[in-house]
């Protein structure tokens, strides 16, 4: 049997409406649209643009019905943390704030005033990230809040537009540091510690819930009658994670590359604990119910910031020559604690860089290409520090990395990370969030069986490539350099 599926993967950047073909085992991808995701920024503010994004979503499923494919249904996956805020006619509520808007820092304080971190962690298990959920809605006027009716994070709100359905999905619902995961379920603990009004938060669904068809208006508008939409994963790296080509066995590690990188490993229960507190990392929920513990990390973001600024400056790189001259440029000359808050703001990232070798007595980067070595060797360095946090946690040693995401496609981070970690590596899918999300599609419609049988279509599908590590003196060397960054000064 052949069946057909949609997907919106909307990432911090850009976005796609991507047509998936499953047969005999084998999943093909084809995108059919993409557009940029640019935020909006009024004065000190920044805003995502909720209604071109929108347009750009229904122009999309006006694209593949024209097709004539019989397509079964839809989902689409986002970014975490980051909601909107919906009226009582159902109308979104401007603005839509973007997780680098200095208000978060506000939030931080004024939830400070109210709970403390301790019961926070406690009733969710949630890293520490000031732009977290949380803290944006700590931050938001009362006033506002009691206009609302309701709050729905970005994947879930689109889904609301196009169905008229408010529900949560779980692993969305997950990342906003207002879910606990032992009750699978809002913390009303923490909603009432901070006074915010409950009515708003919906009701919370599993991943690869039917939502129902859309709207009667954009059916007719798209042309797309009949279509299901499915809550599948609505947060992107749970979706990647579902797409991860793993064994049931339980010594494996993912890492989602991209802009952000998330690293983690997949666990029955969360861990929710001092020793997890105090290293900062997170419970959240992937397909299944299961428990995702992992830690945020700034990603790609870096080299991203870099090639803006070098454009803006008038030096247009695209990524692959900036590779090929980090590859060129000397190794182990510098790094940088990527951990540092300096490096999540947008702005001047070159500089930043400079300011922290400098700071710390090390070389300053004297090019584009020295530049981007120093952030992938810290990238795949400060892995290693993560990974191995990881296994002091769980208590159980990692025989292999797998890497998936966008940021897969970098050959040279691959293998500085499989040099870093000193196990092999397994690469693949890129395209890991795309087929997650369609895979949760099949598994909820019984086109497939299983999680097991999803992952072995990525096996059968998709290019999945094993690095080996290499030059263990030299990266076990660089590493105690770089382990002094991380130092509390005495």
């Amino acid at each position: 049997m052949t069946t057909h599926y949609l997907a919106c993967d909307l990432g911090a950047e850009s976005g796609r409406l991507m047509a998936g073909t499953l047969v005999d085992g084998k999943l093909s991808l084809e995108e059919i649209h993409r557009f940029p995701n640019t935020p909006i920024r009024s004065g000190d503010s920044l805003h995502w643009n909720i209604p071109q994004l929108f347009h750009e979503l229904t122009a999309g499923l006006a694209k593949a019905a024209k097709s004539n494919v019989p397509f079964s249904s839809f989902g689409c996956d986002t970014w975490g943390v980051d909601y909107l805020l919906f009226d009582a006619c159902g109308e979104v509520m401007p603005p839509a704030f973007h997780y680098r808007d200095p208000r978060a820092s506000r939030g931080v304080e004024a939830a400070s005033k109210k709970v403390d971190w301790e019961t926070i962690f406690g009733e969710t298990g949630i890293q520490f990230m000031p732009f977290n959920t949380l803290f944006q809605l700590a931050a938001e006027p009362p006033e506002r809040l009691e206009r609302a009716h309701h709050m729905l994070l970005i994947a879930d709100g689109l889904n609301y537009l196009l169905t008229g359905m408010a529900k949560a999905e779980e692993s969305l619902a997950s990342t906003s540091q207002l879910y606990n995961p032992r009750n699978r379920s809002w913390s009303d603990r923490l909603i009432q510690a901070l006074g915010l009004p409950r009515r708003i938060f919906p009701p919370i669904v599993p991943s690869g819930t039917k939502l129902g068809p859309l709207r009667l208006e954009l059916a007719r508008e798209t042309g797309l009658t009949g279509l299901e939409v499915i809550a599948t994963c609505s947060h992107d790296t749970a979706a990647a994670v579902a797409a991860v080509p793993g064994t049931s066995s339980s010594h494996w590690a993912y890492l989602s590359s991209g802009t952000w990188s998330l690293l983690g490993v997949a666990l029955p229960v969360p861990i929710i604990n001092e020793t997890c507190r105090e290293l900062n990392f997170t419970n959240e929920i992937g397909y299944g119910g299961s428990v995702r513990l992992l830690k945020n990390i700034v990603g790609l973001w870096v080299v991203q910031e870099c090639r803006r600024d070098w454009a803006r400056q008038g030096q247009e790189y695209d990524y692959a020559t900036l590779t090929d001259l980090a590859g060129a440029a000397a190794p182990f000359v510098s790094w940088v604690n990527l951990t540092d808050p300096r490096f999540v703001a947008p702005g001047e990232m070159p500089k930043k860089i400079a300011d922290y070798c400098r700071e710390t007595g090390q070389s300053v980067p004297a090019n584009p290409g020295a530049t981007i070595r120093c952030v992938l060797e810290s990238l795949a360095l400060l892995y290693r520090r993560t990974l191995r946090q990881v296994e002091r946690i769980t208590g159980s040693r990692m025989r292999r990395l797998h890497v998936v995401g966008g940021g897969s496609k970098n050959s040279l981070l691959n293998q500085f990370t499989a040099n870093a970690v000193q196990i092999p590596v397994v690469v693949g899918p890129a395209e890991a969030t795309t087929a997650g999300n369609m895979l949760i599609q099949a598994i909820t419609l019984g086109h497939l069986s299983s999680r097991a049988a999803a992952r072995d279509v990525v096996r059968e599908s998709m290019t999945i490539e094993t690095i080996a590590p290499e030059a263990k003196t030299e990266w076990d060397a660089a590493n105690e350099r770089f382990e002094r960054l991380f130092a509390k000064p005495s």
